[in-house]
């Protein structure tokens, strides 16, 4: 008697793909929000250092020029900042006023 043998496909039944995109969606699920923390927690640390550097320099130009009424102006002009200093840290909306940066 001779046995007849099914030739067996190979590949990936629809069950077994499901169960994978199940496994990668649950994942994506938990990663996206983290990575959204994640750069919220970045900006806000980028921030306080930009608000750190600003200061560094308000105090350093008021030391060299004896007055407390500085600008991003007049930081610019004397170099004390570059232009793309100015730039992001008027686009993180720190304020200069008293001598003193802070954000808005």
């Amino acid at each position: 008697m001779k046995k007849v043998f099914k030739r067996r496909r190979s590949g990936f039944t629809l069950l077994e793909m499901s169960i994978v995109l199940f496994i990668i969606s649950l994942l994506i699920l938990i990663v996206l929000p983290n990575l959204a923390q994640q750069r919220r927690h970045a900006n806000r640390v980028h921030g306080d250092a930009m608000v750190a550097v600003v200061q560094t320099q308000i105090d350093a130009y008021e030391n060299e020029h004896g007055t407390n009424r500085v600008s991003y102006a007049q930081l610019q002009a004397d170099d004390y900042l570059t232009k793309a200093q100015v730039a992001r840290a008027q686009r993180e909306q720190i304020v200069i006023a008293n001598g003193k940066a802070y954000r808005r």
